[in-house]
């Protein structure tokens, strides 16, 4: 596996031409603020694969729509399948995020209608899986990360093959599209650490163009 972890920082860094890294691009801080409103109105929690496994990472959803999964498939939908109402509307300071980091990408017509807001504890992962129940697959997928650091893992089009790992800390925002599109990417066990902010977890915001 192709290790793509730097101690460096720079303003931008693009692995192939599917997979633009944009470190410290969020304002993070103003970010937390707006997801709490969000949670208090549809909590996390762990949702079950069409399987029958329950899922690791807990998650909820902001914006017209939500991803959701349960044993008659995977979806989006418009009622929070918890709550029995529509998913909190997406704030003003997390479709901008979204926007700009697209634009920096170079998808400038880039409007998000479903934020996925996945949350990681110490240990957890993300198995390797492929991005593909939206219907406009021109459409790239933009995630932020706040919390702990994690280890983006993305290759191609085939689960086995090369892959490279970006590390996404605090702020990082990660956008990938085009030729990256149906990539298979993951996320690798999270390392324990207290972050000051959001404690012994990561967070990340997964915005797409569901409809």
């Amino acid at each position: 596996m192709a290790d793509l972890l730097s101690t460096q920082r720079p303003a931008k860094a693009w692995h192939g031409e599917g997979v633009l890294h944009l470190p410290g691009f969020a304002d993070a801080p103003a970010l937390w603020d707006a997801l709490q409103p969000v949670l208090a109105s549809a909590p996390f929690r762990h949702l079950v694969t069409p399987g029958g496994k329950t899922m690791s990472v807990s998650m909820t959803n902001c914006g017209e729509v939500g991803w959701v999964s349960d044993r008659t498939g995977y979806r989006y939908d418009a009622i929070d399948p918890l709550g029995g109402r529509r998913w909190p509307e997406m704030p003003d300071v997390f479709r901008d995020v979204a926007r700009r980091a697209a634009a920096a990408f170079g998808a400038d017509d880039f409007d998000p209608d479903a934020c996925l807001i996945n949350c990681y504890e110490v240990g957890t992962r993300l198995t390797a899986h492929q991005d593909q129940d939206e219907q406009d697959l021109g459409q790239p997928v933009v995630s932020v990360s706040m919390g702990l650091p994690g280890r983006f893992v993305i290759g191609g089009t085939e689960r086995a093959g090369p892959k490279q790992t970006v590390l996404l800390e605090h702020g990082d925002a990660l956008v990938f599209g085009r030729s990256a599109r149906l990539a298979y990417h993951g996320v690798l066990p999270v390392k324990a650490g207290v972050h000051d902010m959001v404690g012994t977890r990561r967070i990340s915001l997964t915005f797409r163009k569901a409809g």
